[in-house]
């Protein structure tokens, strides 16, 4: 039976479907309950009570969301290109789950586990910006075209801090593998290993990036419907709008689990003598996402002069200046190397 999935091109293809379904079905069952989770934060924030009907404490609600989605009727304006219309919401799913592909959730349990993983999110990322410039322009209307453009400028101006940060953490691993900086963070002391220790201006800045690349308030500018009547899917219903969400709620998760392998040790234990596992990972992302609920909650939106002048003027020489800083105390492997972790065999 085993010999059937190593050596036959059926059982090879049969295995590669079972390991991606593996990834995306729990994914998508679990963006339904932060979804659902995100709700029940801004309600306590805001003193209201959230979803609370549908199944216990509200709890089937994204599902009810769902299946109203589904059914609903698919209205295309008269104007739009159907073609491009219909394939910029498959770019924006299709794109957003890809990218989990080379995502490990413990030692080992990963899809693909290649040398360049880090280039393969940056560049899944980089093109995850076409979908929503698609869905503006084939919508025909003026306000889905102006969020459109909104959203190409500020995820291109935050993808370049993004980039210049994650070097800081190639430089200190000597890798562009997800589980060879995880391994890295290893050590006695625990959670004072990671990578959120030396690299800690960079984690802010990294943490406001993902913010804006994923257009999460305070940068929701492409989506602003107080000035844009919701910006670039403002024409689209039904499974369409599902697969935009979806997309753009599949990328927060995506960037929860960056911040959790790139800075906090991922599948790590955070106390010496604890076993570690998946279960620190769920636990380090679900906080991470609470984090990004909170923001959602509390903070006004920025204009977006604001938004760009942060991006360009702010964030970017930051960033570069901490390439450089990283690379001298790499290279002369100040206070013990610890910018180095390559040259203490980490």
């Amino acid at each position: 039976m085993v010999e059937f999935f190593t050596t036959t091109n059926l059982g090879i293809v049969l295995l590669i479907l079972g390991q991606c379904l593996l990834v995306l079905v729990p994914l998508l069952v679990a963006l339904a309950f932060l979804m659902y989770a995100d709700r029940k934060i801004w309600a306590a924030v805001q003193m209201r009570r959230g979803p609370n009907v549908v199944g216990v404490f509200g709890l089937l609600q994204s599902f009810a969301d769902f299946l109203k989605y589904i059914v609903k009727e698919v209205v295309v304006p008269a104007g739009a290109d159907k073609a491009v219309f219909f394939l910029a919401p498959m770019i924006s799913f299709v794109l957003a789950v890809i990218a989990w592909a080379v995502i490990p959730f413990n030692d080992g349990w990963v899809l693909s586990d290649i040398n360049v993983a880090i280039l393969y999110v940056f560049a899944i990322s980089s093109l995850e910006v076409y979908g929503v410039i698609m869905g503006g322009w084939a919508s025909n209307s003026k306000y889905p075209f102006l969020g459109s453009l909104r959203s190409a400028a500020q995820m291109i101006s935050y993808e370049v801090s993004i980039g210049l940060i994650i070097i800081g953490v190639i430089i200190s691993t000597g890798s562009m593998n997800f589980g060879d900086i995880v391994r890295a963070q290893e050590g006695s002391w625990g959670i004072f290993n990671w990578y959120w220790l030396p690299h800690f201006p960079m984690l802010f800045l990294f943490f406001i990036s993902a913010l804006a690349e994923t257009n999460r308030p305070p940068f929701d500018l492409p989506e602003a419907e107080s000035e844009l009547v919701a910006g670039y899917q403002v024409e689209y219903s039904s499974t369409p709008f599902l697969l935009f969400m979806i997309g753009e709620l599949m990328a927060v998760v995506l960037m929860c689990a960056l911040v959790s392998l790139l800075f906090f040790g991922g599948w790590l234990s955070p106390i010496p003598g604890l076993p570690d596992g998946i279960w620190w990972m769920i636990i380090k992302m679900s906080f991470f996402f609470f984090i990004f609920a909170m923001v959602k909650a509390i903070t006004p939106r920025y204009r977006y002069d604001q938004l760009m002048r942060l991006g360009w003027k702010v964030f970017l020489p930051m960033s570069l200046a901490w390439v450089v800083i990283v690379a001298f105390l790499a290279k002369y492997q100040a206070f013990g190397g610890l910018w180095a972790r390559w040259t203490i065999g980490g």
